[in-house]
């Protein structure tokens, strides 16, 4: 609702260090017993090691390096596709969490997406990472950081999920995991890239939020809008176009005068307010979209995965889109 990132090679270093010893040493026989169940130790206590990570702000966190307790507000999506299960997720007002991750985080305790320094420690966290600086406003980073080690990722990668997503496995120790989470993903994308302009060419499309009186369209390089146009190739409307250079969120309001110069093809709809809805397909402005005139707008619910942006949510997205329009 979100550049390249630093590897962490200290692990691997560490970790390597017996065998460049051995080697320097010139000794041509195998090491005796003792001396294996040296380097034994010697490696595992290297992988144990905290590890110290410079955030987005210039702090130095020492890191755990094998977390667990962990608060990733806002980041669950990373995490689950991380193996890892925070001790707390995201909410937004009367403790409304991300319902397209419940599968895996069914139980998860809410905590509020402002995240209440007294609310943060009922959870004993032994890691805190923010997903943007404006989380730390005031004294709220030191607050935080004596609760537990915290790490911020800062506006230049939480606008990319892909580099937040390598970020996050930076820091929870699973660096490589996440390159290999976000190979998995690109190819998934990329057959289906292929499957869908197989089945129907090139056509434009649109992501619309629905939410009471208000209209909204994903931005074309952010959440639902990226993986729209970007992954699976479907070309953008003019009017996306036009409110994406002025709209900073990753969904921004569309006027119903606007909304009658969409000329999408498709339309993928999040249907946050039934009622609303159905007042508003009755309006000329609405059935005389393209996609509504030819039966190519599909309905998704509010706690499907459109409004949000990670693996787990864009695969549910390319899925939704694959069943709906290949028929």
């Amino acid at each position: 609702m979100k550049k390249t990132a630093k590897l962490s090679i200290a692990s691997v270093v560490l970790a390597s260090l017996v065998t460049i010893v051995s080697a320097c040493s010139g000794q041509q026989n195998a090491a005796s017993p003792e001396t294996q169940a040296s380097n034994s130790q010697t490696a595992t206590s290297a992988t144990e090691a905290p590890r110290v990570l410079k955030d987005a702000m210039g702090n130095e966190v020492t890191v755990p390096a094998q977390p667990q307790r962990v608060i990733a507000s806002y980041l669950e999506d990373h995490l689950v596709a991380l193996g890892v299960k925070p001790v707390a997720q995201w909410s937004v007002g009367n403790s409304q969490v991300q319902g397209y991750l419940q599968k895996e985080l069914g139980g998860i305790p809410a905590i509020p997406y402002d995240l209440p320094p007294e609310v943060v420690m009922s959870h004993s966290p032994d890691l805190i990472i923010l997903d943007s600086a404006s989380l730390v406003q005031g004294d709220k980073y030191s607050q935080y950081s004596k609760i537990a080690p915290t790490y911020t990722i800062g506006k230049e990668k939480n606008s990319d999920w892909r580099k937040e997503l390598l970020t996050v496995g930076e820091v929870l120790n699973k660096g490589e995991e996440a390159k290999k989470v976000l190979a998995d993903y690109e190819t998934f994308a990329a057959e289906s890239k292929q499957k869908l302009q197989k089945a129907i060419g090139e056509k434009s499309a649109a992501a619309l939020w629905m939410t009471g009186k208000n209209v909204y369209v994903a931005r074309q390089d952010l959440s639902s809008g990226d993986v729209l146009y970007k992954d699976l190739g479907f070309k953008v409307p003019a009017i996306v176009q036009e409110i994406s250079k002025s709209g900073d969120a990753n969904w921004n309001s569309i006027s119903m005068e606007k909304l009658a110069e969409l000329d999408a093809e498709y339309l993928f709809i999040v249907n946050s307010n039934p009622t609303a809805v159905e007042q508003l397909q009755k309006d000329p402005v609405w059935t005389n979209i393209p996609a509504v005139k030819n039966g190519n707008a599909y309905t998704f619910a509010k706690d499907s995965s459109w409004l949000y942006t990670g693996v787990i949510a864009n695969r549910q997205m390319i899925e939704n889109v694959i069943s709906n329009v290949i028929k």
